[in-house]
């Protein structure tokens, strides 16, 4: 009868394939997955546990193995912005590991959540070998750097109605049936929306009652995407 395997053995397996299907890492060989998870260090996080703060040192970047992960800033009058809910197979904090000045914002679970480490020396070190991964780092950011000019075009609007109907066109186009599935909690969509869990309730129930959608759960369906688009053009003015 064969061995089991070790308990090291299925962890090291387990961490290959959470890298393999990162963007950052997908393609390298079983060689080089292998020794970046041999140093990688997993992180299980309750819910709103912090990762880090604004400005500690940069330990690394982070992969998401499950869970959430809300990368936030607090403005002076105390308002919480979330820049992105980072989602299993996500990678994020890549540029902290080329600036002195420490993290740039604060990241907190939104659900428990296990995170990856990818500590700052021996990545560094690995970079310096294979200057390919360094490129790929290139691309992950320029796609964070894609999210943030998104979110900025997103804040834009004046208020939740259009920021959720917006919301609403942009994910119609993956909704089967009509039915978009949440990835998170209604609180995450809520801090992606920049607005509290009370007044996207309500704002929800108008579009409800006024048959232009309906909610069940995680599972928000639209019943009408030619009024919601057309709703979302008049409040832009576009009308």
């Amino acid at each position: 009868m064969p061995a089991s395997p070790r308990p090291a053995d299925v962890k090291l397996t387990g961490l290959i394939g959470t890298l393999r299907c990162c963007q950052l890492f997908s393609g390298l060989s079983a060689e080089d997955l292998a020794v970046i998870a041999g140093f990688t260090v997993m992180q299980k996080l309750a819910k709103d546990d912090y990762l880090f703060h604004e400005g500690e040192p940069a330990r690394g970047c982070y992969l998401v193995q499950s869970g959430a992960v809300n990368v936030h800033r607090v403005s002076a009058a105390g308002k919480e912005q979330v820049i992105h809910v980072f989602r299993s197979g996500e990678s994020f904090a890549e540029a902290a590991l080329a600036t002195p000045t420490g993290y740039p914002a604060n990241a907190r679970a939104v659900e428990p959540s296990t995170v990856l480490i990818l500590p700052k020396a021996p990545l560094l070190d690995l970079i310096g070998h294979r200057p390919d991964l360094a490129l790929r780092m290139l691309g992950s950011m320029s796609g964070h750097l894609r999210v943030l000019v998104g979110m900025l075009d997103d804040l834009t609007l004046k208020d939740v109605e259009t920021r959720l109907l917006n919301w609403l066109v942009k994910h119609s186009h993956a909704a089967r049936g009509g039915a978009i599935q949440l990835p998170g909690t209604k609180r995450v969509l809520a801090a992606e929306l920049g607005t509290s869990s009370e007044t996207l309730s309500r704002t929800l129930g108008r579009l409800r009652d006024q048959r232009l959608i309906s909610v069940s759960g995680k599972k928000i369906t639209i019943h009408n995407l030619a009024a919601v688009q057309a709703m979302l053009r008049r409040n832009l003015g576009e009308n």
